[in-house]
């Protein structure tokens, strides 16, 4: 079965029994935290005491006001609009095809990902609108996502076939290579389910070149010691067929799978050789002649089994510290969280009432209060890990702000601390007097330090991402864990009316450097257009349909989707950048 817990899509489901917690395979009970088989209980020894200790954080939040009320429906509304695009990605190639692939015998992706995961673990799906707004089905004809099999957190790749055979695009190229690079920079093994007929030719030009990483990443895989494993259910041709030769195990189905670079028509093409698929690529083939096949497996069924007696087998153990701190739920309701978000990006919010909705017992140990206010900064726990955590309180960034961020971040460092960033800005200030007193330097120090910064970064956006706010806060280019949005946030080089603005004023001063009239009607129809093309732009499902983030988030998932996350990062280990002390700035 596969169910969805709010807005993030589950395989398995998260199950809480008797206040017994599953979170992608960490298990919380009175304390005591279980990860892959792994138990710790916090006692008085355990790393950071002073997270366990901080402040216990008192909401203000009226539940009653007005703006609250308006909050929280714009939030429902977007999240019926995510529900709807959620719905058309797990619909694959849509009912026909699916029909068709069930006749057939086969088994559907989720279905084959399900009985592959282990009974009521969480599977935190990926990028699942990949390709929304292009021309091509949302979810890109793949499902990737982390999950535990055998006790081991792995990345899953699986192809959807109800989608053109499961033909790789351009999206689904982008989604796959960021599966993988989530797989290497976190140490997770990798399971692919394989049933693709290869490329999709039309799109080939954006496709083929960039197609090679993919042979690359799983070799980079299997020699940094990560395992690789293919369980092939039907066609894989041509670069398709090299994910099972690359892959440190290959499991194949009888009858079902078939593995070569060039099927029957092709190698009549090229050779004049007439050969049938079984011969030419079948697993009985494969298993007993090339040994391409690891296993033969006698249906579906038998090859999950397979993979999951491989994941049982190779002896798997994570690098980074165990959860170490009490994982108690936050004192105040998460489902709150959809009233704290305003619709309008121009209204400030505290970060303290997520924080309080999503931290282990709302505890938070701040880090300069009274200093640079508009970025809040301090300690807690998520599930147990320690992370460090930069919330902007919305607007304008300032040179304090910068530089109590950037001695933050080496202080996290200093103590082998993740750092979650938490974005609502609309970037650094600009005019002559911040000029003059530096905001250049001081937003370079922040941004320096994030650059330079070796803990785990985990990144959520939660309104506003604009300007090189979204650079200093750890956005897409500097390369967080895994990045995630609220379904109301945008992220642009500015917002729209500013960014309509500037061009106005721009055509103004042109025309009158020119010496020529101004036509204020047309300029006002050109910053319409302007503003609906940013606002367009700028809307959470269409920087996440083009990879810029992992996945569009129901805030009220905010905390399961940071522990999953932070039980996967922690499979490498957890260091922070080595070198030099902190400089006060």
């Amino acid at each position: 079965m596969t169910t969805t817990i709010r807005g993030t899509t589950t395989v398995g489901g998260t199950t809480t029994v008797g206040g017994t917690t599953t979170v992608g395979g960490t298990t919380t009970v009175g304390g005591t935290t279980t990860v892959g088989g792994t138990t710790t209980t916090p006692g008085p020894g355990a790393a950071h005491p002073r997270v366990a200790e901080g402040t216990v954080l008192r909401s203000r939040l009226d539940t009653g006001s007005g703006q609250y009320r308006t909050n929280r429906r714009t939030q429902l509304g977007l999240l019926a609009d995510l529900s709807e695009q959620l719905a058309a990605a797990r619909d694959g190639g849509g009912e026909r095809y699916r029909d068709r692939h069930r006749r057939r015998g086969r088994l559907l992706v989720r279905e084959r990902i399900e009985l592959l995961l282990d009974r009521d673990s969480a599977f935190l799906e990926l990028s699942p609108l990949a390709a929304w707004g292009s021309g091509f089905a949302v979810g890109a004809s793949v499902v990737t996502g982390i999950g535990v099999v055998s006790g081991v957190e792995v990345v899953v790749i699986g192809h959807d076939p109800t989608v053109r055979g499961g033909a790789m695009n351009p999206h689904s190229l982008r989604k796959t290579l960021r599966a993988l690079e989530i797989a290497r920079r976190n140490r997770l093994p990798v399971v692919n389910l394989v049933e693709s007929g290869g490329a999709d030719l039309p799109s080939q030009a954006d496709l083929f070149v960039g197609a090679g990483r993919i042979f690359h990443d799983l070799s980079a895989l299997s020699a940094a010691g990560v395992p690789t494993i293919a369980l092939v259910f039907g066609t894989a041709t041509a670069g398709g067929a090299y994910v099972p030769g690359m892959c440190d195990y290959a499991v194949l189905v009888d009858g079902q799978a078939k593995v070569f670079l060039g099927g029957p028509p092709l190698v009549r093409m090229a050779t004049g050789e007439q050969a049938d698929d079984e011969e030419l690529g079948g697993a009985a083939m494969h298993g007993r002649v090339s040994g391409l096949a690891d296993h033969v497996a006698v249906d579906e069924r038998d090859a999950i089994r397979i993979g999951r007696r491989i994941l049982s087998e190779i002896n798997w153990r994570k690098l980074g510290r165990g959860p170490e701190l009490p994982a108690d739920p936050p004192l105040y309701d998460p489902d709150e969280l959809l009233g704290i978000a305003p619709a309008d990006l121009r209204l400030p919010f505290d970060p303290r009432e997520v924080l309080a909705r999503v931290v282990d017992g709302s505890r938070f140990g701040e880090y300069k209060p009274e200093f640079g206010t508009r970025l809040v900064t301090g300690w807690a726990s998520v599930h147990g890990f320690a992370v460090g955590v930069l919330a902007n309180a919305g607007g304008i960034l300032f040179s304090a702000e910068a530089c109590k961020a950037a001695e933050f971040i080496q202080l996290a460092n200093q103590v082998d601390t993740p750092l979650l960033f938490l974005q609502n800005t609309t970037g650094f200030m600009v005019g002559t007097a911040y000029e003059r007193g530096g905001i250049i330097s001081d937003g370079a120090k922040m941004i320096n330090a994030v650059t330079n910064s070796s803990v785990p970064h985990l990144t959520i956006t939660m309104a506003a991402s604009f300007g090189a706010g979204n650079y200093g806060m750890s956005g897409r280019a500097f390369d967080p864990r895994l990045m995630f949005a609220w379904a109301g946030a945008r992220c642009a080089v500015m917002g729209a009316a500013q960014l309509a603005g500037v061009l106005s004023i721009v055509g103004q001063s042109a025309a009158e450097a020119a010496g020529r009239p101004f036509d204020a009607a047309a300029d006002a129809e050109r910053r319409a257009a302007i503003e609906r093309q940013i606002e367009a732009e700028s809307h959470a499902f269409f920087m996440s349909g083009r990879l810029y983030d992992d996945g569009v988030l129901d805030p009220r998932d905010t905390r399961t989707v940071l522990g999953i996350a932070l039980s996967a990062a922690h499979s490498a280990p957890i260091e922070g950048r080595r070198g030099y002390g902190v400089f006060r700035m």
